[in-house]
Formats: C-alpha cells, structure tokens, sequence
C-alpha cells in the first residue's frame, strides 16, 4: 500500500465502531495523519436535528486542530459499505482548507482500500480571496 498506511487505516477502522448513527446506521470512522507521524481518530456523530449531524472526517481534522496540529499527510475513511464511499462535500472543502492536497484513503469494510489525492475530488476547491 502507498505510503504504508496501515495503522491509519486501523485507527478509522476502530474510529468507526465508535460512531453514533441512530437514525440512518451509517457508521463512518476517519483517522488523520499528520506530517509527524500522529494519527487522530474521530466519527461520526448524528443528532435528530440531521444538520447539527457531524461527519467523521471533520472530526477528527477538528481534533486535530484543535490539539495544535496543522501539517497532515493522509486521512483514512472507513465505512459499513462493500464499495469505497467518497467523502460529502462540505468534508472536501473543510479537508482542502486544512490539509490541503493530501491523500484520500477509502476504505470499505472489505476489499480493496482506494487511495486518491484529495483534488481528484475537489477540483476546483474555494479559496479565500486577498483584497489588497
């Protein structure tokens, strides 16, 4: 597997049996690594109000931010699915806008892991304008 992303793998494995999905059963862990070597774990978490519902993805970044750390490598998606789930949307841009073009791990919960760069899925990602 390119760059031996084992462990990362493992940690949104383990993230995901940890997820609060009560209402539609998705499970989905995420693991982020950064630059250093650190793995941060996170899932998620729905709330019967779905647009206060938290996706795995921007938990663990959010941890991961919020514990100092701001240069990543990969970040790992596992899911409940056969097939590799793409992250939404609102994950793309939130992932580009703090990690940048990093890799993408997909993760089904067997079979073949699925590694992109994050601008396969965000080609044209938002970007702050300067005004001068």
């Amino acid at each position: 597997m390119q760059g031996n992303y084992s462990k990362l793998i493992a940690a949104a494995r383990k993230a995901r049996l940890r997820a609060y999905a009560p209402y539609s059963q998705f499970r989905v862990g995420a693991a982020v690594l950064t630059k250093t070597g650190e793995i941060i774990s996170g899932c998620n978490i729905e709330i019967s109000s779905l647009s206060l519902t938290i996706c795995a993805e921007r938990t663990a970044l959010f941890k991961a931010i919020s514990e100092n750390r701001r240069s990543f490598k990969a970040i790992a998606i596992a899911t409940d699915q056969l097939d590799p789930v793409s992250p939404c949307g609102a994950c793309r841009q939130v992932m580009y806008e703090l990690a940048g073009d990093i890799d993408i791990i997909l993760c089904p919960i067997r079979g073949k892991e699925k590694i992109l760069k994050l601008r396969s899925l965000l080609p044209l990602p938002f970007h702050k304008t300067k005004f001068v």
